[in-house]
């Protein structure tokens, strides 16, 4: 089956997974005793404590939200549960932020199988789309393994699916409303978007590229009326309802069964569904050197309607029986954005346009991800272990007949026309349909690892030394086509007429019929389609000592070949050009821990890797937007070379509580930064990337869980848990940036002053204060606060002599309460986004050049709303 043609779909098989980035054995006699409790807590990988305990044992500093956590805080995703950590935040459509570095420096891991990204302008999957009914816990290296993938600087993240300890099936229905989007009249949706196709993305298919054109090279077709009116599926027309509430469905089931005498056999299966309307108002504007003056380009309001629905299908199967773990794992997520965006105002300097300038987007974004994983792991005997896995991926990115239409809200005679009237005319870029595809033609992940244990035990329970010698690596295929048709006058350019803005299409298929216009293909034949190959084999050795029972040590070497094709064309170009990037990396890794004593750990880590940029930031690709931002990808981009020095103290009072310190440090060699530079056509600005020559960045982590109850036995129910992240950056600009940031010396004499790295947080604080309590059929209650910020970034960095783009702190707090009301019965609720603080990116107030923009520097802004949500669940 053809993956275009699923819709909710697919398997998911899940199980426990064991590699190598982690050494779980403890080598302290003194804590033999201990060592007992924290086993029986270990049983359920489940819980807080488990969790808790595991981060302590380990050699490397890794940490984790267990299944019981992602539970008391009512997280519903992936996303949600990883911004729990230490230095981990959540960024507006931008992922997750490690340490204050952007997205780019993170790497995602599914049962330990590398996993590409669905979505071109991200490097890892949008993990809000990954329920976390199937999760049984959240791993987030800090610090590099080996046997981890190169591609690391922010950290690693793996989710370990739910393990199959205990049959159950699970259902839970849930229902949301946000202040801001829920009951407002007249939100704007797609024709049909709303509707039962729209609701299993199954729309997309009246969306496909014409068929006079799919399958040809552009060549400035130009359709003829009847092509025009019955090969274009979709609908210019936009339907007004009243936004409903936010809903979602799932239903989990785990069986377990004897397979033989020994043997086990695990199932489980899982459906999700989610639908959320979410609207957003504010500016959306645009700034610009105009001869040595900083004026607004972009003076606009924009109305954002969203209408996004999420699907997940998952089953499972996994054997055990001693020594032998098989488990076959796959999973489908599909994720379908209907998006219409109002822009009122002006663009490109024509400030007459002020107050009767419109244009609209009319857009679905459609991903859908399909991974299917085998992993096995076999002992033999007491020394000898052999781990191996595999996966097959496909995900596909679209968007699909993106629909621009630009007109005027004044009529001929200069009088302002009702809201949902429009003064048209054929021709220029008023209508324009946009047609984006990011295809996987392959993406396969694999490793093997065999390990053996030297030494005698003696006394100790574990062997004192461990030698693994592994291989791990992915190859991806995928291809970009883009592609645009305009709408074309016949013989009537600067002919205006009114139509309903809301309702064009019965105009346009009469004009169509009448020949008073007709849509043409004028996208450039020799660029409209691009290609990346890349290929990444690595082989390691991990060497793990423990001298005596207080130490711990592992050290690890690892050889990356890094094999890159970037196949595209220059404009007007009859030949394509092939870039070529082959590095061979030899990656360095050091992890010591010293046992204080039973409560106290003191780490060190050193380690070399790699960041990988995101793939619209080297792909040779324009993506253009309405308002004559570009977003250009650079296919010089170089990978970085990341430095990380960590030291880390841990202290443990009880098997429920940690305090530690962790100071890092690193250097990034050709830090990748996201600018904003002035287009080459003379309107708007374009988003591009560049490489610093270097970034030195130095930081302190604070974490803390604590029982209240040491202060007074009436808050031993309240449990407190904070952590903090305060960084310094500073960057070494390359020849590139110092020639696009170097202002005019007409208009500016002096130095570039120094700055920070782009997308680098001086601080980022999570808070959480949870109370819990037994009912009296000793049943779980709890409530949790939660609190995150973090500090100013920036968002771009400025050029032309203007100043850097900053991210404004966002606060947000939210209020979850969870109660199991009867042995089947539970419920979760939910109030989200407390403060509502405005969200902002503004132009900073250093720029070198004068700024005349009538004291305006927001490039945008909007409120989220605040969300109420309730979810009851039953377990059979």
């Amino acid at each position: 089956m053809k993956i275009n043609k699923l819709s909710i779909a697919v398997l998911f098989l899940s199980g426990s997974v064991y590699y190598a980035q982690e050494t779980k054995q403890d080598t302290i006699s003194k804590e033999k005793k201990i060592e007992g409790v924290v086993i029986q807590g270990s049983s359920n990988k489940k819980t807080e404590t488990a969790v808790l305990g595991e981060q302590k044992k380990a050699i490397i500093q890794k940490q984790a939200v267990s299944a019981e956590e992602i539970s008391r805080k009512g997280i519903s995703n992936v996303e949600q549960g990883l911004t729990k950590v230490t230095g981990i935040t959540t960024v507006e459509g931008r992922g997750l932020f490690v340490r204050g570095l952007e997205e780019r420096y993170n790497y995602l891991l599914i049962n330990g199988l590398g996993s590409p990204s669905n979505n071109p302008f991200q490097k890892i999957i949008a993990l809000k789309q990954f329920p976390t009914d199937v999760v049984g816990k959240l791993n987030i290296y800090k610090t590099f393994n080996s046997n981890l993938y190169g591609d690391f600087a922010g950290a690693t993240f793996d989710i370990e699916t739910l393990t199959i300890d205990k049959p159950f099936t699970k259902v839970e229905f849930g229902i949301g409303i946000n202040t801001v989007s829920t009951f407002k009249d007249g939100f704007k949706v797609s024709e049909g978007a709303d509707g039962f196709n729209g609701y299993l993305g199954l729309n997309s298919r009246d969306k496909k590229l014409p068929s006079a054109v799919r399958n040809a090279r552009p060549s400035n077709y130009r359709f003829s009326a009847n092509e025009s009116l019955t090969q274009f599926k979709d609908s210019w027309n936009v339907d007004n309802v009243k936004s409903v509430p936010n809903t979602s469905i799932g239903f989990t089931t785990v069986q377990k069964m004897k397979a033989g005498e020994n043997g086990n056999l695990g199932f489980l299966f899982s459906l999700n569904q989610s639908s959320e309307y979410s609207y957003k108002e504010g500016a959306k504007n645009q700034f610009k050197d105009f001869g040595g003056i900083i004026n607004l380009n972009n003076d606009l309001l924009r109305k954002q309607y969203n209408y996004q629905i999420e699907s997940s299908a998952l089953l499972g199967l996994g054997y055990k029986n001693r020594g032998t773990t098989v488990n076959l794992n796959a999973m489908y997520l599909q994720n379908v954005n209907n998006i219409i965006e109002d822009y009122y105002g002006y663009k490109n300097n024509q400030i007459q346009n002020k107050d009767t300038g419109f244009f609209r987007t009319n857009q679905q974004d459609l991903s859908r991800f399909l991974n299917i994983q085998l992993t096995a792991s076999q002992k033999l005997g007491e020394r000898h272990q052999i781990k191996a896995g595999g996966s097959y991926v496909i995900n596909n990115y679209q968007q699909p007949d993106r629909k621009i239409l630009e007109g005027s809200r004044l009529d001929s005679n200069g009088n302002l026309l009702p809201d949902n009237q429009l003064l048209l005319a054929y021709g220029g870029n008023n209508i324009i349909r946009q047609y984006l595809d990011v295809n996987s033609r392959f993406y396969g992940s694999a490793y093997g690892e065999y390990s053996v244990f030297l030494g005698e035990k003696g006394d100790k329970k574990d062997f004192p030394m461990q030698l693994s010698i592994g291989y791990n690596g992915f190859a991806d295929l995928r291809k970009t086509s883009y592609r645009f048709l305009f709408g074309k006058p016949n013989g009537t350019a600067g002919q205006s007429f009114i139509i309903d803005k809301d309702n064009p299409q019965s105009q346009f298929n009469q004009d169509l019929s009448n020949n008073r216009f007709f849509f043409q293909e004028e996208t450039d034949a020799s660029n409209f389609f691009t290609s990346m190959y890349q290929f990444v084999n690595a082989g390691y050795i991990n060497f793990n000592y423990k001298p005596s029972e207080t130490w711990d040590i592992l050290i690890g070497g690892r050889y990356e070949n890094d094999m890159t094709l970037i196949r595209y064309s220059e404009q007007g170009a009859a030949k394509k050009t092939n870039l070529d990037k082959e590095r061979n990396l030899f990656l360095p890794s050091l992890s010591i821990k010293k046992a204080l004593n039973t409560k106290n750990n003191l780490r060190f880590s050193f380690s070399k890797t790699v960041t990988r940029p995101v793939l619209i930031e080297t792909m040779e690709i324009s993506y253009i937007n309405p308002d004559n931002e570009t977003i250009k990808g650079n296919p010089d981009i170089k990978l970085s070379d990341n430095y990380n020095f960590d030291l880390k103290w841990e202290y443990f009072p009880t098997n429920k509580e940690m305090f530690a310190v962790n100071l890092f440090a690193k250097r990034i060699n050709n830090a990748i930064e996201r600018s904003f530079v002035s287009s080459g056509d003379a309107n708007g600005v374009t988003v591009t990337f560049y490489n610093a020559k270097k970034a030195d960045l130095a930081g302190i982590e604070l974490e803390g869980i604590i029982s209240l109850g040491r202060l007074s036995e009436s808050l031993d129910k309240f449990t407190l848990g904070a952590n903090a992240t305060f960084m310094y950056t500073d960057v070494e600009r390359s020849e590139d940036q110092l020639k696009l940031e170097q202002p005019n010396p007409n208009f500016y004499n002096g130095e570039l002053r120094k700055r920070g790295l782009q997308g680098a947080s001086p601080y980022t604080i999570n808070a959480d204060l949870k109370y819990e309590v037994k009912t009296k059929n000793n049943l779980s209650r709890t409530l949790s606060l939660v609190y995150n910020v973090s500090g100013s970034k920036i968002y771009a960095v400025g050029t032309s002599g203007s100043d850097n783009f900053y991210e404004k702190p966002f606060h947000q707090l939210d209020f979850v309460y969870q109660e199991q009301i009867t042995k089947n019965w539970n419920i979760k609720l939910g109030v989200r986004n407390i403060l509502n603080n405005k969200y902002r990116i503004l132009l900073g107030d250093k720029s070198y050049y004068n700024v005349q923009t009538n004291g305006i520097n927001t490039y945008t802004d909007y409120f989220r709303g605040v969300n109420f949500n309730m979810t009851v669940g039953y377990t059979f």
